[in-house]
């Protein structure tokens, strides 16, 4: 058995590596990081699923500008070989700049021993444009 703690720290431990390999701009070494059939819930976009349609989308935030996330962890639940986890982040631009700002909700899957992101929605916390 597991212990929450144990849970928390492993979940904070992936999105460490998740920040870390975003911020080196590697779509591919994010997608890496969702399962099989793993899902990102963007705001103003259908469903992405799938290692090469993620790599894509996370190409196209790269693309648009964004060159980092950072993720702060809120809350880490812990249900056997899943867990979730609600954040808030901010994605930003050259020089820090803060591109959008907002929170995010995680289903983790632990797949062969390692916690991989299996559902991934996000929302922005910045009001509409007008």
């Amino acid at each position: 058995m597991t212990s929450s703690s144990e849970v928390h720290n492993a979940i904070v431990a992936a999105n460490e590596t998740f920040m870390t390999t975003f911020n080196r701009g590697d779509a591919a070494g994010i997608a890496a990081l969702y399962t099989e059939n793993g899902q990102f819930l963007a705001p103003n976009s259908d469903l992405v699923t799938g290692k090469a349609a993620l790599q894509a989308a996370f190409q196209a935030f790269m693309d648009m500008g964004v060159k980092a996330v950072k993720l702060e962890t809120v809350e880490v639940e812990g249900y056997g070989d899943t867990a979730s986890d609600v954040g808030r982040y901010p994605l930003e631009g050259e020089g820090g700049q803060v591109l959008d700002k907002g929170k995010y909700i995680v289903i983790w899957k632990q797949e062969r021993g390692q916690w991989k992101l299996h559902r991934d929605i996000i929302n922005s916390s910045m009001p509409a444009p007008e």
